[in-house]
C-alpha cells in the first residue's frame, strides 16, 4: 500500500485521518506543522501528502510551494476548513492534486486517496484512457429499472448520438458513460474524462480548448485540451451543470461547428468528438434561474437517460454488495466475509443518499473494520460513519 504523510498543526484530526488511512492499510506519518513536514519530506518519500491551509507559522500555501519547488510531481491534497475558491486555485494552479474542505466528508476522502493513488490520475478528477480494451466496466442489477437502462445503452452506444445522463450524485452516470463507449464504434479511440465541478471556473476554458504558450501569465508552454485529446473518440463532460456561461457559449460553438480555438490563438482547429454528458441537476431549473444555456441542454439531450437512485431499486442490494465484497476483498486480499440476514435487512433501511458510491465505501469500511461474519451491530456501528475532523 502508499506511505502518506499528514501535516496539520492539530493533533485531533492528525489522529483521526492517522487511525482511518492506517485501517485502509496505508503506512501514515503525521507532522504537527509545515516545518517538521518538509523535514520529514528529506528523509523519507510519501506517494501522498494531505496538507492543512491554515496552520501557525508556516502555512499550508507556503509549504505547497516550497515542496513543489523542491520534489516537482510530489501528490498533495489540500484540505482546510477556511477554504475559498480563490485559495483552491492557487493551490491547484501550485500544483496541488486535489483540495478537501473541513469537516472531512469521509466518503470524499477515501474517493480522494484512490483517485491520487491511480497511476493513471494526472489532475483532480480528469482522465484520459486511449486505446484501452475492456476494462471490466459492469453495471449490476436485474431490477426492471436496470433491464430498462441496458436496453437503451445497448441501442444508442454504436450511434454518434449526443447523451445526456441524470441522476443523483453517486447513482453510477459514469458507468453508464463508460458503457456507451465500450460499446461504441469509437471503443479503442481517446476517452477523455473531465468532471466539470472540480476545475474551477479560471482554468476550465485552458482544461476544455487548450492554451498557447504565454496566453496568461501561468501559461509557460503550449497546453492541448481535452477536445482535442478527445479527437476520433469520446469526451465526457461529468457535471456539466456546473459549467460557467463563459464556458457553455464556447461548448456550444464546438457542438455546432466542430471547431475550436485554444485560448491565445485565431488558428482554428477542426474536432471530431462523440459527446456524453452527465449532470445531478435539474437543467430545466438552471435553465429558468439563468445557469445553463437551453441551446446548449437541447444539443446535449439528444438522447437523455436517467439513472435511479438506490432507494428506488433495493431490490438490487445483495446483488451489488456481493459484487463490491468480491472486488475488494480481492484488492485488498482479505477472505471474503459473510453478510447475515439481519445485516441485510438493516442495510435495506438506510436512505442511500450516497447512492451506489456510498454503498461501496460501506462494504469497504466493514470488509476492513468487522469481524468474518458481517451482522446487525455492524451495520448499525458503521453504515452512519461520515466526518471526521471538524472547522478550525
Amino acid at each position: 500500500m502508499a506511505k502518506i504523510l499528514i501535516i496539520d498543526d492539530e493533533r485531533s484530526i492528525r489522529n483521526v485521518l492517522v487511525d482511518i488511512l492506517s485501517g485502509e492499510g496505508h503506512s501514515v506519518d503525521a507532522a504537527e506543522d509545515g516545518y517538521v513536514g518538509l523535514q520529514s519530506m528529506k528523509s523519507s518519500k510519501y506517494d501522498l501528502i494531505f496538507c492543512d491551509v491554515k496552520m501557525n507559522g508556516m502555512d499550508g500555501v507556503e509549504v505547497l510551494k516550497k515542496m513543489m519547488e523542491g520534489y516537482p510531481g510530489q501528490c498533495v491534497v489540500m484540505i482546510s476548513g477556511h477554504g475559498t475558491v480563490d485559495t483552491a486555485v492557487e493551490c491547484i494552479k501550485l500544483g496541488a492534486f486535489d483540495f478537501i474542505e473541513k469537516p472531512i466528508d469521509l466518503n470524499r476522502l477515501l474517493d480522494c486517496v484512490r483517485s491520487a493513488l491511480d497511476p493513471k490520475s494526472v489532475q483532480p478528477e480528469i482522465k484520459v484512457q486511449k486505446k484501452k480494451k475492456n476494462n471490466g466496466v459492469k453495471m449490476v442489477g436485474e431490477s426492471e429499472s436496470m433491464k430498462f437502462l441496458r436496453e437503451i445503452i445497448e441501442r444508442v452506444a454504436p450511434t454518434d448520438a449526443r447523451v445526456l445522463i441524470t441522476g443523483e450524485n453517486g447513482t453510477g452516470k459514469e458507468v453508464v458513460a463508460r458503457l456507451l463507449y465500450e460499446k461504441s464504434n469509437r471503443h479503442g479511440e481517446p476517452f477523455v474524462e473531465v468532471n466539470c465541478a472540480a476545475i474551477p471556473n479560471e482554468l476550465i476554458e485552458s482544461e476544455l480548448f487548450g492554451h498557447e504558450k504565454g496566453a496568461f501569465t501561468s501559461a509557460i508552454k503550449q497546453r492541448i485540451g481535452k477536445f482535442e485529446q478527445a479527437n476520433g473518440g469520446t469526451i465526457f463532460l461529468d457535471e456539466v451543470g456546473d459549467m460557467s456561461l463563459e464556458a457553455q457559449t464556447k461548448v456550444l460553438r464546438v457542438l455546432q461547428e466542430k471547431e475550436l480555438n485554444r485560448v491565445g490563438s485565431d488558428k482554428v482547429i477542426n474536432v471530431d468528438v462523440r459527446v456524453i454528458a452527465a449532470t445531478n441537476k435539474d437543467l430545466r431549473k438552471e435553465i429558468a434561474k439563468g445557469t445553463f444555456r437551453e441551446d446548449l441542454y437541447h444539443r446535449l439531450s439528444v438522447i437523455p437517460i436517467h439513472v435511479p437512485p438506490l432507494r428506488e431499486r433495493l431490490e438490487d442490494l445483495p446483488m451489488l454488495i456481493d459484487h463490491f465484497m468480491k472486488i475488494i476483498c480481492e484488492e485488498q486480499n482479505i477472505s471474503p466475509k459473510k453478510v447475515t440476514a439481519e445485516a441485510f435487512e438493516e442495510l435495506c433501511q438506510h436512505d442511500w443518499s450516497g447512492n451506489v458510491r456510498e454503498l461501496r465505501n460501506v462494504v469497504e469500511r466493514m470488509i476492513i473494520l468487522c469481524g468474518a461474519e458481517i451482522n446487525g451491530d455492524d451495520v448499525r456501528q458503521h453504515v452512519n460513519l461520515k466526518y471526521l475532523g471538524a472547522n478550525k
